[in-house]
Order: structure tokens, then C-alpha cells, then sequence
């Protein structure tokens, strides 16, 4: 009896213990923690103010997706033996010099994808890659400061195609006005004289003109996440049907190391390349056919909303 008491007592001894143990260890771990957070924090502001000095600010992320697929007699759909993929490119850069009298801010960004689809049973059919977006667009900011918000700029703009009809058409803005930066990040440009050059083989749908120039443009980097979100707009003074405007948005997320998940999605208005594609469909048809359809014009043409979007693997550099 009395070594079954004494066996009960040491194991009720040898739990108190324990439990003593790990709240302990907890306790320790919470003033850890609490120091840890202190000394991040003093980081962080230690971070600011070097990223507030004059001097080089750069940066660049992406995103890569991509999906491969294999199909042996699935009769359930219209093409029981295919091979397909996706490949899809994202790239946002940013060289920015910062001084106390005036900026230089220079950005790229590209989005590139390919389709593969190669029909087993057909050996006439197409099995490349084929692009499918394709977006190129470099610019370059110079302003003087007047005030600390507000500085005299001028902006050269170039937006294109790469992988498919590269310069055709291609767009380059060039023109001087005012930048307000309100918030570190937020560059808010509005050029009132501004001229949109545009390179084209279709003449006469592409035209050049004299117009304003808006773009607001944020990026920003908080803890793991990268984002970007860029507008550009041009209203034409000659016409409403020579303006466009063209929104780009992209997102990383850091899991691991360098490497995360990433969104990119971009919106794009622009009456003369609707009529460009509209034309060029037009073309296709028959004599006949074309007797009994309207040639496309800026009147009747269906200028739809451009869009596109990405998914996939990013890499944070």
C-alpha cells in the first residue's frame, strides 16, 4: 500500500512538474515574441528612413504560369487525342532616382502568353505555341520639383506588341505638364500637351494626334506582398475616336523565399485597333459577303472592352 502511494504521489509530482515546465516555457517564449516584435518594428522604421533618403529606389517582380495536358481516346470530347499547354509571362521592373530638387522614374511592363492546342488525329493542324497577350509598355518620367507634391515633368510613353506584329501598331506619347506624387508611392501625371505618335501599316484607321495625357500609376511593396497598378490614359483634341485608355494590375505574394503566387489582369479601351481587327475580319469575307455587310467604319464599329488575366507561380526580386 504504501509503495502504491508513493509510486501515485511521484506521478503526480512528475506532472505538476511538467506543467510547471511548460508554462514556463511559454511565459519565455511570450517575452521572446514581445522582443522580437520590438525589434522589428525598429526595423521597420530603421527601413523607412533609408528608403526616404535621396539616391536609387529598384525594384521587379513577376509572374509565371503555366499548365500542360495529355488526352488519349476521351471520346467525351470533340478532340479525343490532343496535347495542350499554357505559358504565360509577367514582368513589372521600376528604376527610380529620387533627389530633393527633382525624379527620374523609369517603369517596364510586359505580359506575354502562348496557347498550345495539337490535335493527334489531324496532321495538318497547328501543334506551336501560339501567343495569345501580348503586352510591352516602357516609360520614363523627369520632373522638377516646386513644391514637394508638385513638380514641372515630361514623359515619354511606348506601348506595343513582341511576340506578334511588333510595332504595328505601336504608340509612343511624348509631353510635358505637371506630376503630383500626394503619397509616396502614387504618381499622378497630367501632361496637357501631349502628342501620340502612332506606327501602323493601316494608315487609315491609325492616326497620330495632339492631345492630353493622364497617368496615375502606385507601386508598393508591404511585407510579402508586391503590387502594381498602373492607368494610362490619352484623350485625343482631334477625336474622341483616337483616344484610349489601357489599365494593368499585377499582385505577388511571397510563400517561400523568393518564390509565391501571383495576378496579373489588365483592361484596354481603344476604338482604332477595334476597327483595325474589325477591317481586317471584314477582309476575309467573300465578295458577296461583303455586298450584304456594312464596311466597318469608327461609326458602326464595336469597340468592346479589352481584358486579359494570369495566374501562376511569381518570382520577387
Amino acid at each position: 500500500m504504501k509503495k502504491l502511494l508513493l509510486v501515485g504521489a511521484f506521478f503526480i509530482g512528475l506532472v505538476s512538474m511538467n506543467a510547471q515546465t511548460k508554462e514556463e516555457l511559454q511565459t519565455q517564449k511570450a517575452e521572446k515574441q514581445a522582443a522580437a516584435d520590438a525589434l522589428q518594428s525598429e526595423a521597420n522604421a530603421l527601413q523607412a528612413q533609408i528608403d526616404a533618403l535621396p539616391g536609387w529606389r529598384k525594384g521587379l517582380f513577376g509572374t509565371i504560369g503555366g499548365s500542360i495536358s495529355n488526352f488519349s481516346n476521351w471520346y467525351s470530347q470533340g478532340t479525343p487525342n490532343n496535347a495542350s499547354g499554357n505559358i504565360g509571362i509577367s514582368l513589372n521592373a521600376y528604376a527610380n532616382l529620387i533627389e530633393d530638387k527633382f525624379f527620374w522614374r523609369n517603369s517596364l511592363t510586359s505580359n506575354l502568353n502562348w496557347v498550345k492546342l495539337d490535335d493527334k488525329d489531324n496532321p495538318n493542324d497547328d501543334d506551336s505555341f501560339n501567343p495569345t497577350t501580348d503586352v510591352f509598355n516602357i516609360s520614363s518620367l523627369y520632373g522638377r520639383n516646386i513644391t514637394k507634391n508638385f513638380a514641372v515633368s515630361g514623359l515619354a510613353e511606348y506601348r506595343t506588341t513582341l511576340l506578334d506584329n511588333f510595332n504595328d501598331p505601336g504608340y509612343l506619347d511624348v509631353g510635358v505638364g505637371g506630376t503630383w506624387t500626394p503619397l509616396e508611392n502614387l504618381i499622378v501625371v497630367i501632361h496637357p500637351l501631349n502628342y501620340n505618335f502612332v506606327f501602323a501599316e493601316n494608315d487609315a484607321v491609325f492616326q497620330s494626334s495632339l492631345g492630353a495625357k493622364i497617368v496615375a500609376d502606385y507601386t508598393r511593396q508591404i511585407g510579402a506582398v508586391s503590387f502594381k497598378s498602373n492607368l494610362s490614359t490619352f484623350q485625343s483634341y482631334k477625336s474622341g475616336d483616337l483616344s484610349n485608355v489601357t489599365w494593368t494590375n499585377s499582385f505577388s505574394y511571397t510563400l517561400w523565399k523568393m518564390i509565391g503566387v501571383g495576378f496579373d489582369f489588365g483592361l484596354r479601351s481603344n476604338k482604332q485597333e477595334a476597327l483595325n481587327y474589325t477591317q481586317s475580319e471584314y477582309d476575309k469575307l467573300t465578295p458577296a459577303a461583303q455586298l450584304l455587310t456594312p464596311a466597318p467604319t469608327f461609326g458602326n464599329v464595336d469597340n468592346k472592352l479589352q481584358s486579359y488575366w494570369l495566374l501562376g507561380l511569381s518570382y520577387n526580386l
